[in-house]
């Protein structure tokens, strides 16, 4: 029997509407949209804080601080999830490219992107 913390959460649905009320104007935007928030205006791109980063979705433990590095890109990195189901990667040919678009594996919130281009240890 494999460990419950490597398994992907229970998948959280809610409606549209549901999501419109629970977030504000900007983390709709960006979650459930697939929006971008302008570089180097987030809250998080210079959070040094110790701890975790939750899904502002669902509460989902994402990413432990220890995990998060500056990228220079003005967006919170991050090189490793918190646990090993937290997270899902889909091919994403938006924009004319393709990416690897990160989500949330229990809401399905659109977290940002992987490229290939980063620091050591994971590139």
């Amino acid at each position: 029997m494999s460990d419950k913390s490597e398994q992907a959460p229970e998948k959280l649905v809610r409606s549209d509407r549901e999501w419109r009320q629970q977030l504000t104007r900007e983390q709709y935007h960006i979650t459930r949209r697939k929006g971008t928030e302008l570089p180097f205006t987030g809250a998080l791109n210079d959070c040094k804080a110790a701890g975790v980063f939750h899904c502002v979705c669902c509460g989902e433990a994402l990413f432990q601080s220890e995990a998060k590095y500056d990228s220079g890109s003005g967006w919170p990195s991050f090189h490793s999830p918190a646990s090993a189901g937290a997270l899902e990667v889909e091919r994403d040919t938006s924009l004319g490219m393709l990416r690897e678009e990160v989500l949330c594996s229990r809401c399905d919130a659109h977290l940002g992107h992987v490229f290939p281009d980063g620091p050591k240890p994971t590139g």
